[in-house]
């Protein structure tokens, strides 16, 4: 049974749905995040390339079955900005050329789908062979780097809508930008800019000074009347406003389709399907585990794995692309009072209702609303200050934070390769800072028992016996390293030591070339009356009793404390007089 409920999730909430106020708190919050992802998904689908249906296509099934398969009782999952921006920046590159005008539609649909599969089925194989702990590799500063080059990227895209032109043109984003300010400035259509105005100072005082109405949903609203009684959307030569407008949205709900996949444009998406896959994730999980502190619920990362992956699949096989879990939809979700995965069923459920009767109401939209939903979604997406704080921690996490921005904004819309130099960057430098770990020379003061660096505290050290301590993983990148420091040491020591006690308390992990590079010191030094022996070893005992380094090299170089194999080292050498001038003297005694 318990298995059973680690794989259908669901079964653990179920059965709270007999309590009539969890009943009425989820269906309060599945109604009110429908408000805000019916536009927002809309508006999502045109920064994808799609059609506005197809958004709402992603906020039906999708929706529901990722409440169902996933861990997290409020996550909210379904169309977000950076997926949609991926989608839009990926497929036109797998595109064939030549494909017919009437054609052209339904073929970038189809490889937005093979997308999506393709999401899917790396977010499920991740989670099903429990391999989530990957997501590591993409640290905060990568995140945060490639967030915000692609939170403007998304907002400037927009601005073709906002001022009424024609986009410009262009193989790189920047002089599609540049292209589109050069229309603006010619040719402004200042009806669509005060549609776009005042859609943005509707979210903008809703937000401010009514927070729990749905400014989005409002904004919609009044600037769909406005269109409507203003013939916004008609042709000027037909007596209109000559605005943009959604237009006809078809009614009904998505079939189960299976598309004439072009698997030859796999290798292609690959890249970006893993972009997707993980830094959708990474957005959902950040947020989810917010949510599990605040609600006390347990959550398991590789389960919401299989319920996100299950849940592309599906979007897939119904009209749908990719989609991910939200950040400010669960948010609203949570506080609207959600207190089951019930709560996104209901907003499934409303979107599927609306999808079937309320799509002809969205006839008169304009696109300028839509473009200011995106904007004032993403302009949260835009925070320099955690690159800031990463600079003052570690310098070279504020480089990676850095480089991937701009890198980010330099290949767009190749976007996924800003983020993978990101990563590449980020776990280089940590190679870089581990290659060369914490090796310092101990001593103590006098009458103390207490180690501490002798450098650091200008104490004098003992020439005959050396005690030493490395804190740090003792692995094929830093081995080398480790033993240059200790063969460092004897050669400043000239021929007078005879003994180097290595404190290995600050080791917790050894590699195969950091064994090899260990059993290599202790013969060399053996070899020229040097004799190594370790202290506090229990990090990594059980790795030297395996591979047979104890057994071979003899269990009398192995000790508890540093100060048992002080004593063994002097008892050894035999040398009264040079103990008894050794800076140690308190401790041998």
């Amino acid at each position: 049974m318990k298995n059973l409920y680690r794989f259908l999730p669901f079964l653990g909430w179920i059965g709270e749905l007999k309590n009539l106020v969890t009943l009425r708190a989820d269906f309060i919050a599945g109604l009110t995040v429908a408000l805000v992802i019916i536009p927002q998904s809309m508006a999502y689908a045109q920064l994808a390339g799609l059609p506005p249906e197809q958004g709402l296509y992603a906020s039906f099934l999708p929706v529901m079955i990722a409440a169902l398969l996933g861990s997290s009782r409020q996550l909210a999952t379904g169309p977000v900005a950076i997926v949609s921006l991926l989608t839009a920046a990926s497929v036109p590159t797998v595109m064939p050329e030549n494909i017919p005008e009437s054609e052209l539609l339904q073929t970038y649909i189809m490889y937005a789908s093979l997308l999506a599969l393709l999401v899917g089925v790396l977010r499920f194989i991740i989670g099903v062979f429990r391999l989530g702990v990957i997501m590591n590799f993409l640290s905060n500063p990568v995140v945060v780097g490639f967030t915000n080059a692609a939170a403007i990227i998304i907002a400037t895209s927009q601005l073709d809508k906002i001022f009424g032109v024609t986009k410009g043109t262009g193989d790189q984003t920047y002089e599609q930008i540049i292209g589109t300010v050069m229309n603006a400035v010619s040719g402004t259509h200042m009806m669509t800019v005060l549609i776009a105005v005042i859609a943005f100072v509707t979210m903008i005082f809703i937000k401010k000074y009514a927070p729990k109405l749905p400014g989005v949903l409002i904004a919609v609203v009044i600037t769909t009347l406005m269109s409507y009684s203003m013939d916004f959307g008609i042709s000027i030569e037909a007596g209109g406003m000559g605005g943009a407008i959604v237009g006809t949205i078809p009614e009904g709900l998505p079939s189960f389709y299976i598309p004439n996949f072009d698997f030859s444009a796999v290798p292609d998406l690959l890249i970006t399907a893993i972009t997707i896959a993980l830094i959708g994730f990474m957005e959902a999980v950040s947020i989810a585990k917010a949510m599990a502190v605040k609600t006390k619920q347990r959550l398991d990362i590789n389960q919401e794995l299989i319920g996100q992956g299950i849940s592309n699949v599906v979007a897939s096989f119904f009209q749908g692309y990719a989609v991910s879990g939200s950040f400010s939809r669960s948010a609203v979700n949570l506080a609207a009072g959600a207190v089951t995965g019930f709560s996104s069923v209901i907003t499934a459920i409303i979107v599927g209702l609306s999808l079937l009767f309320l799509t002809p109401l969205l006839y008169h939209l304009p696109q300028a609303t839509l473009a200011a939903v995106i904007m004032m979604a993403v302009v949260s997406l835009v925070r320099f200050q955690p690159i800031k704080h990463a600079w003052k921690v570690e310098k070279q996490d504020g480089v990676v934070g850095v480089v991937t921005f701009v890198l980010t904004l330099w290949f767009a819309p190749h976007l996924e390769n800003g983020i993978v130099v990101g990563i590449i960057l980020s776990l280089g430098l940590y190679l870089f800072r581990t290659m060369k770990p914490r090796f310092v020379e101990l001593s103590t003061h006098d009458g103390s028992r207490f180690f501490v660096d002798a450098i650091a505290n200008n104490l004098e050290t003992c020439e005959v016996v050396s005690i030493v301590k490395y804190s740090g993983s003792l692995y094929f990148a830093s081995a080398n390293y480790f033993e240059s420091r200790v063969l460092r040491l004897i050669a400043e020591k000239k021929k007078c030591i005879r003994y180097i006690i290595i404190d290995m308390a600050g080791i917790n992990q050894i590699d195969a070339s950091g064994e090899i590079i260990l059993s290599q010191l202790v013969e060399r030094c053996s070899e020229n009356q040097v004799e190594l022996l370790f202290a506090r070893t229990e990090g990594i005992e059980r790795v030297l009793e395996r591979s047979g380094f104890i057994e071979k090299y003899g269990k009398n170089r192995f000790y508890e404390r540093r100060t048992e194999a002080l004593k063994y080292a002097w008892r050894q050498l035999g040398d009264e007089e040079a103990a008894s001038t050794s800076p140690l003297k308190h401790i041998i005694s």
